[in-house]
This record gives structure tokens, C-alpha cells and sequence, in this order.
């Protein structure tokens, strides 16, 4: 009769450290799901505003995606029908915590604040980018979409 006690004694103690490593398992999952999902959040790409100079009556554009392209092609995010703007003829990527900018092998170059780009740059709010005869407005990080 003691034996079977000693068993059944046994039998509870093994099912209570069962239970309490899976909940110490459940819990680590968790608590790394959440620091992962933070840390994904301090990723967050900040808003960009493009507006073409001399055209108050076009919308400013929005920009929240990593990369976008700048373009006299209807496929590009930034679609600019000018004829000195090629195809494709900028590319603006978020990386490193910055917005970037360069040149993709345009026919009249991309020129950030009057100097024509030969690397890729940072671009800051307030800097005028030009794409052939056309010059956009930067604002980084406002997302004043009203």
C-alpha cells in the first residue's frame, strides 16, 4: 500500500514539473515574441512628402513604403510626365535610419540642392531634388495626409 503511494506521490510531482515548464516555456515565447514585435516597431519607416515647386494646385505625395522610384514611366511610385525626366529616373530608398537617394543612370541627372548626384545621398527635409526640369520638395517624417 505504500509502494502505491509513493507512486502516486511520484505521478503528481512529475505531471507538477511538467505543467510548470511548459508555462516557463509559454512565458519565454512571449516575452521574446514582444521584444521582437518592439523592436519591428522601432523600424517604422517616417513618412515622406515629395511636392512639385511652382504647382500649388497638385497634392503633395506620401510616401511610406522602403523604396520608390521616380519616373516618367506610369509604373513608377513617383510618376512625373515631363520630357526631361526619363524612365526611371531616381530612386529614393529608406536604409540606416535615412532617406537615400540616387541616380538611376538618368539622361539629364538628378541634382539634390543645385549638385548633381554621382553616389548615393541623405536626403533631409528641406532639400530641393530636381529630375531633369522638374524640382520636388522634400519633408521627412510629416504625415500631414488632411
Amino acid at each position: 500500500m505504500t509502494g502505491a503511494i509513493i507512486v502516486l506521490v511520484l505521478r503528481i510531482a512529475m505531471a507538477a514539473v511538467l505543467y510548470v515548464f511548459v508555462g516557463w516555456a509559454f512565458y519565454a515565447l512571449w516575452r521574446d515574441l514582444n521584444q521582437q514585435s518592439q523592436t519591428l516597431a522601432s523600424y517604422k519607416i517616417p513618412p515622406l512628402m515629395l511636392k512639385i515647386q511652382g504647382e500649388d494646385e497638385i497634392q503633395p505625395h506620401y510616401f511610406s513604403i522602403p523604396e520608390l522610384i521616380i519616373g516618367r514611366d506610369p509604373h513608377c511610385d513617383f510618376h512625373i510626365q515631363d520630357d526631361t525626366v526619363s524612365a526611371r529616373h531616381s530612386r529614393l530608398s529608406y536604409h540606416h535610419h535615412q532617406w537615400w537617394i540616387e541616380d538611376m543612370h538618368s539622361t539629364n541627372g538628378t541634382y539634390l540642392n543645385q549638385e548633381r548626384l554621382t553616389t548615393p545621398t541623405v536626403m533631409i527635409t528641406g532639400d530641393e531634388l530636381r529630375c531633369g526640369h522638374v524640382t520636388l520638395t522634400v519633408v521627412v517624417g510629416e504625415d500631414d495626409q488632411d
